[in-house]
């Protein structure tokens, strides 16, 4: 069994070479480029190590397990991220200790966040989830829903739209992946433009461990990488 922190400091320190060289392939600066170290299947310790090797965005898909980390760690110097399905009814408490949500993927559910964030302080900074790839077991707006979506979700002062989220079909197909991110970029395009007042579309959140040198390329400035972070740790 290797040593975790070791291991797991190699491992992003790799990472971080492929968002460099992605980042170059493609004519932008990788300091544009947000790595969330996602520990959805890491425990504390593992967290712990990606604090060390100095990760501080930090990700979860399930709610309760972000509360759980956020509150073992206790470190505020984190900035965690959700970026799996959020539940109203775990709103409230999921804003307390989280940096950015990524996943807002219907006006209902933003104006759960916006009424919780009225009662909580700072505006709730989030992005909204696109189901790029059209299957109906994926969450998120429709493109064509977007636009006016933008224009209601102005008019929640509580609510920081920073952006734009997508997730790749689940194939694992490299050129269906770079096709649906691209899609979602000139999404974006089209759209940043036209945005209302208080409304930024400068976030692209896409890419995960097998893809995320592909969504770089086509413009994700927030990449969400999980398993590449543990390899070698099994056993």
């Amino acid at each position: 069994m290797p040593n975790a922190p070791s291991q797991i400091a190699d491992n992003v320190a790799a990472v971080r070479a492929r968002i460099d060289e992605a980042a170059a392939r493609s004519g932008r600066s990788a300091d544009r480029v947000t790595l969330v170290c996602v520990t959805k299947y890491a425990g504390v310790e593992a967290a712990q190590a990606l604090v060390e090797a100095g990760c501080l965005d930090l990700g979860e898909s399930r709610p309760q397990e972000l509360w759980h980390k956020h509150d073992v760690l206790a470190n505020s110097a984190i900035r965690w991220h959700l970026i799996g399905h959020l539940q109203r009814n775990k709103v409230a408490r999921t804003l307390a200790c989280t940096h950015l949500i990524h996943s807002v993927d219907s006006l209902r559910l933003a104006r759960s966040i916006d009424e919780n964030a009225r009662n909580q302080g700072p505006p709730a900074r989030v992005l909204l989830e696109v189901n790029i790839s059209g299957e109906s077991a994926k969450h998120g707006f429709s493109p064509d829903e977007i636009e006016q979506a933008l224009v209601e979700l102005a008019n929640l002062p509580h609510l920081r739209v920073l952006g734009l989220m997508g997730m790749a079909s689940g194939d694992g197909d490299l050129t269906t992946a770079r096709r649906e991110f691209a899609s979602l970029r000139m999404l974006r395009e089209q759209l940043v433009g036209r945005c209302p007042p208080g409304v930024l579309l400068d976030e692209l959140s896409t890419g995960m461990s097998l893809d995320f040198g592909v969504a770089i390329e086509e413009g994700a400035t927030l990449v969400r990488v999980g398993s590449a972070l543990f390899e070698g740790l099994e056993g």
